[in-house]
């Protein structure tokens, strides 16, 4: 049964690490800070429907119940990052791989030029969420596709 669910959802993008990976979420990944207005109804159920998928598959992973203080990867602009302004009215989600990510125009042609491509920019990006299960930690995660 897998326990990974797959989205392509629309964001502005922050942070991005694409071109080449970077130590920002700890080791060498590619990365990429993804925002989503909270006017945006559809994508906000479309990343919520695929996290409680996720977390309704890895109930066996984490000991048999969800755990009360389980990781979500969907954040509140508002709440944690208050001062910066490129996350007001906004939720936000960190993504990232350690094989660099495909990336593609809407005619799905290789993108290679980086000033094609940065932190934000608007565009879709496909996501995994996985659940994991270490140190103590539990929670759903975000692969960068």
């Amino acid at each position: 049964m897998a326990q990974n669910k797959r989205i392509i959802i629309p964001c502005r993008i922050a942070y991005l690490n694409c071109w080449k990976p970077s130590s920002a979420f700890g080791g060498d990944k590619y990365s990429l800070v993804a925002i989503i207005s909270k006017s945006d109804a559809q994508t906000l159920e479309t990343i919520q429907s695929a996290i409680d998928y996720v977390k309704e598959k890895s109930v066996e992973k984490w000991g048999g119940r969800i755990p009360p203080n389980w990781h979500s990867p969907l954040h509140d602009g508002d709440l944690d990052k208050p001062d910066n302004p490129v996350f007001k009215d906004s939720y936000f989600l960190n993504a990232k791989c350690r094989q660099p990510p495909e990336i593609v125009d809407q005619n799905v042609e290789p993108i290679k030029n980086p000033r094609d491509l940065y932190s934000g920019c608007y565009g879709n990006i496909s996501l995994t969420f996985y659940s994991y299960n270490c140190g103590g930690n539990k929670g759903i995660g975000v692969w960068l596709g």
